[in-house]
């Protein structure tokens, strides 16, 4: 008889080990990593647009946290499991805020959820979308004038981004310990303006909060850019970092504008980059020397290629993910991820159907039940 459990045991372990797999390959096809199952800050590169981007083409730069969210525009918390994560950033004139903290589905596109992103925009539709969704979670920030109409000011960039271009993605590893301490010192330092466009812009507020997790991974260029620093720049230094680092996982993605009739955004252009090639030949005829100083910084310190084929962020997939997965996945900076699936699946019982159909080489083994108390209790979801 003990030989005989042992034997029904073994069975179900090894049903258990393929279906385990099986899982794991439908997670990872599912998208293209499980999220929540590792946290990471990303530094998005949003490419110049308009009028503006024509004479200022670096661009602005922000910072996306994957398992950090806003409790209000000002106010940082950690996320709950099926929540995608914030968009924290410094803009000027917003209320004398050095920075503002948005959900990334509200920021890239002015909406809560991926099933109210429109397929194309206009301007109109535009500001119609910024201005709901400013009502709804931005009054606090942008309210309403005397008239109830909405109020000048940059904080129409906090809602829509992606309708007004598109946006580079470059995301390294963090820790939960990580996560709190950053949203520790948000929460507990004054939040007061803070804004220069030489030497304390967008591009350094990513900067300085890319090296709270990683110390000296970003620093002023002052060869290329003569030290300020460009949105660019910050995406070609965290990537050379992480080619001496690679434990810090870099990934990289892309936002593409939503397509319509709206004007298509530029590509980025660091310091020297942005004076080479378009005011090169007029430097040339001025003063030859010049030019070939800055043509030198160019080539020798400040090219980058933004990442032709990098995959797309999809907010769809991410909130599928969201609420099918969280329950496969352990708290950040928990333990390998088999390690992390094996503690988080346990099989069905007999009566009870997968949740995908099984694949057609599943082998049909008969599945017993483990005595009670020795399996986890089904669908609990793994806090952060």
């Amino acid at each position: 008889m003990r030989r005989r459990w042992e034997e029904r045991v073994k069975v179900r372990t090894q049903a258990g080990r393929f279906r385990l797999g099986w899982w794991a390959v439908l997670a990872i096809a599912f998208g293209s990593a499980i999220p929540h199952s590792q946290a990471s800050v990303a530094v998005l590169v949003e490419q110049p647009y308009g009028h503006l981007g024509t004479f200022s083409p670096g661009g602005h730069s922000a910072i996306f946290l994957d398992h950090v969210c806003a409790e209000t525009p000002v106010k940082l918390r950690p996320c709950q499991p099926d929540e995608l994560g914030v968009v924290i950033s410094r803009y000027d004139g917003i209320q004398h805020l050095d920075w503002l903290a948005v959900p990334l589905t509200g920021y890239l596109y002015a909406v809560d959820t991926a099933a109210d992103i429109p397929a194309s925009m206009d301007r109109e539709r535009e500001v119609a979308l910024r201005d709901i969704y400013r009502r709804a979670h931005l009054e606090s920030i942008a309210p309403d004038l005397p008239d109830g109409k909405a109020p000048g000011g940059n904080w129409y960039e906090l809602a829509g981004s992606a309708y007004d271009r598109a946006i580079f993605g470059f995301s390294v590893k963090t820790t939960a310990e990580q996560d709190a301490g950053l949203i520790a010192l948000f929460n507990d330092r004054r939040n007061v303006e803070r804004y220069n466009g030489a030497f304390t812009n967008c591009a350094d507020f990513a900067r300085v909060t890319i090296n709270r997790f990683y110390p000296g991974a970003i620093h002023r260029n002052f060869i290329a850019d003569f030290g300020v620093t460009s949105p660019k720049q910050v995406a070609r230094q965290l990537t050379k970092y992480a080619s001496r680092h690679p434990e810090v996982e870099l990934e990289v993605f892309k936002v593409p504008q939503v397509r319509g009739s709206l004007p298509r955004s530029h590509a980025n252009e660091g310091v020297s980059e942005a004076l080479v090639r378009r005011y090169g030949l007029p430097i040339v005829l001025i003063s030859p020397v010049t030019a070939a100083l800055m043509l030198t910084a160019y080539i020798g310190d400040g090219r980058f290629e933004m990442p032709r084929h990098a995959p797309i962020l999809d907010v769809g997939v991410l909130e599928a993910e969201a609420r099918v997965l969280p329950a496969l996945v352990a708290p950040a900076g928990g333990p390998e991820q088999e390690a992390m699936l094996t503690r988080s699946l346990r099989l069905p019982e007999p009566e009870a159907a997968l949740p995908f159909p099984d694949p057609p080489s599943m082998p049909r083994v008969e599945v017993v039940a483990v005595p009670q108390g020795k399996t986890e209790p089904a669908g609990a979801s793994q806090p952060f």
